[in-house]
């Protein structure tokens, strides 16, 4: 998968500017399909299996060369339920499979709180 990242990094950064900075070890994402949210997330989540599951879906829906920063086509609020669970450092999100990180945001009771 590390080169599918590598891909999309290099097709997808086209434009930069010196004013939008990110810290260092951080990437910009832009999630959502219609109306997308900027992120800004640690580069190493991008080695993360539901991470790069999530990516691999996003080259099927916006392919690998567009401007600006990596796109996630996902829900936003399924986006931050899978950073939340990285910030966590839990390690059963190692071994979880996208599907199960689905079904646990959308079973989630807190979810329907927010």
């Amino acid at each position: 998968m590390t080169g599918l990242i590598k891909r999309i990094l290099c097709c997808g950064l086209k434009s930069s500017s010196r004013s939008d900075r990110l810290p260092e070890g951080h990437v910009r994402v832009y999630v959502g399909k219609e109306v997308p949210c900027k992120f800004e997330v640690e580069a190493n989540y991008l080695n993360h299996p539901l991470f790069e599951n999530l990516l691999q879906l996003s080259v099927e829906e916006f392919g690998y060369s567009y401007n600006g920063a990596l796109r996630i086509a996902c829900d936003i609020d399924l986006f931050k339920f899978l950073l939340d669970l990285l910030k966590s450092r839990n390690p059963c999100a190692h071994y979880m499979e996208l599907q199960d990180l689905i079904s646990k945001f959308y079973n989630n009771p807190q979810k329907s709180a927010q």
